[in-house]
């Protein structure tokens, strides 16, 4: 990763502009082989995009008030904020001549003045640099966590890509938006993560409270950049061999946030095997009918699917009894058969046996089971 030196601003140093021109040239980011093949596109590094400025003092350019009061000099940046839509930054600035501190937009700032207070920050983001994060937070500057590039970008989002563990940390820490969308493609940090192929950081963001299901400009989801990418990464190639690893690894962490909550009531369908097996599964939930991996559904609905065993509605138990092997079993009565069959403990629903258990308790007292030899 190139590194960025970072000097105190003169005078002739040039300063953001509001409206930058945009460039073709790629970010420097870590790069990966094959990545280029993803219509996952960044835009210019999140540094400092610069232009020309005419005022090369500290000297802000007179601003007329609704009493035509002229403003002094600049003494320094005391805050900061994004626009709505993270369009933009707002500065707090604190004047030499006593005036109570206002908001500006940067292009009413000099830019040595504005160099000096964003440049440490971009450069701590471009660099994954905890410490120097960490000494700007300690500073009490009143400066807004996501504090945005000319694309809408935070300083989450370049450290999630970088695979930063700490930065992010502290990051989130301090306020950042984990689900905040750039303006360059609607991308989170979860995409930046998985497009980047850095699935302890997608991890660490979803145990942090990222939503793994907002999508970006192109209705991609992280998962479903992962599975994109994952797609156009060549099989077979000893050179891709980690970055398929890595990204498989990113996949299976997203699936797991995806899938994690929901409740399969039955599988219907299969397809693919290996790796590939899927499954199409009702949710219990009433949700759309889905194809899931093999392995995020329960081992025990598996089963029973592959030996053919069909699922039906009971209505109630109405017999107990012990079988052959000393085991439990119940009587019964489904929904759409005509007779009642034994069934052992565990394909029975529990609240049906309490239910049963406490009407035999009432009828008889309390509830004695006999062996039976046969069904």
């Amino acid at each position: 990763m190139e590194a960025v030196s970072v000097t105190k601003p003169a005078a002739s140093h040039l300063k953001l502009s509001p409206n930058p021109t945009k460039h073709s040239f790629s970010p420097s980011f870590p790069s990966h082989p094959h990545f280029h093949h993803h219509p996952l596109r960044h835009k210019p590094t999140p540094f400092l995009t610069l232009s020309s400025l005419q005022n090369n003092q500290h000297q802000l350019p007179t601003t007329t008030t609704t009493e035509d009061e002229s403003y002094g000099e600049v003494k320094r940046i005391i805050g900061s904020r994004a626009l709505d839509g993270a369009t933009a930054m707002e500065y707090l600035i604190e004047w030499k001549d006593g005036h109570a501190p206002s908001w500006l937009p940067s292009d009413f700032i000099a830019k040595d003045v504005l160099s000096e207070y964003e440049s440490p920050w971009w450069t701590a983001a471009k660099k994954a640099d905890q410490a120097a994060f960490q000494r700007i937070l300690d500073a009490g500057d009143d400066r807004d966590v996501d504090a945005v590039d000319p694309d809408g970008r935070t300083a989450l989002l370049f450290v999630s890509g970088l695979g930063s563990e700490p930065c992010v940390r502290l990051l989130a820490g301090a306020g950042a938006n984990l689900d905040h969308r750039d303006n360059s493609g609607g991308l989170t940090a979860l995409h930046m993560a998985a497009g980047y192929v850095k699935p302890d950081i997608a991890k660490l963001l979803i145990d942090l409270g990222a939503d793994p299901e907002i999508e970006d400009d192109r209705g991609r989801t992280p998962l479903d950049l992962a599975k994109e990418i994952l797609n156009v990464t060549p099989k077979g190639n000893p050179m891709q061999f980690g970055r398929r690893i890595g990204l498989e690894g990113v996949v299976r962490v997203l699936e797991g946030a995806v899938y994690e909550f929901a409740e399969v009531e039955e599988i219907m369908e299969k397809r693919g095997k290996g790796e590939n097996l899927e499954y199409l599964v009702r949710w219990k939930d009433g949700g759309a009918n889905e194809w899931v991996k093999a392995r995020f559904v329960g081992e025990d609905l598996v089963r029973d699917y592959e030996a053919g065993l069909e699922y039906a509605v009971a209505e109630a138990v109405v017999g107990s009894r012990v079988g052959d092997e000393g085991k439990l079993e119940f009587l019964v009565k489904w929904a759409d058969l005509d007779e009642p069959t034994w069934e052992p403990e565990d394909n029975v629903d529990d609240e049906l046996i309490k239910e049963f258990q406490a009407q035999a308790q009432n009828v008889n007292g309390p509830m004695v089971v006999s062996k039976q030899d046969s069904p």
